[in-house]
């Protein structure tokens, strides 16, 4: 007779066979890495390497120059308003910056229009 919430031993074997076998993957990952570099033969080109690395702008200064959002503008002066005797002005420049670095990343996330059959990057399991 089972009572709930116990498991039976076939369980506990399953498990534990299960976490060797982990284990064991994970350390034979590395030499399973090193062997397949090591059968390449050294003329042969990687994918990797055939792709051209895609480097981000930098910046101009037009771009460093915008004229701050009124959303930042109003996030700032909560944050003056709030923690005012706490920062120093040199900090709550920093924050400015900060916030409005912030909502340019918001403008920019709502900007992308996701279709209906999009689907997530991942999938959570619980």
């Amino acid at each position: 007779m089972k009572t709930p919430g116990r498991t039976d031993d076939s369980n506990r074997r399953s498990r534990r066979r299960f976490t060797k076998e982990v284990a064991a993957a994970m350390a034979a990952a590395p030499l399973v890495s090193l062997m397949a570099k090591a059968q390449t033969p050294p003329g042969a080109k990687t994918k990797e390497a055939a792709a051209p690395p895609n480097p981000q702008p930098s910046p101009t200064p037009q771009q460093q120059q915008q004229k701050p959002s009124p959303v930042a503008e109003a996030y700032a002066a909560v944050a003056r308003a709030r923690f005012e005797e706490h920062v120093t002005p040199e900090q709550f420049e920093l924050i400015k910056r900060d916030l409005e670095g912030n909502v340019r990343t918001a403008e920019r996330l709502r900007s992308v229009k996701l279709k209906n059959a999009d689907e997530p990057d991942f999938t959570f399991i619980a």
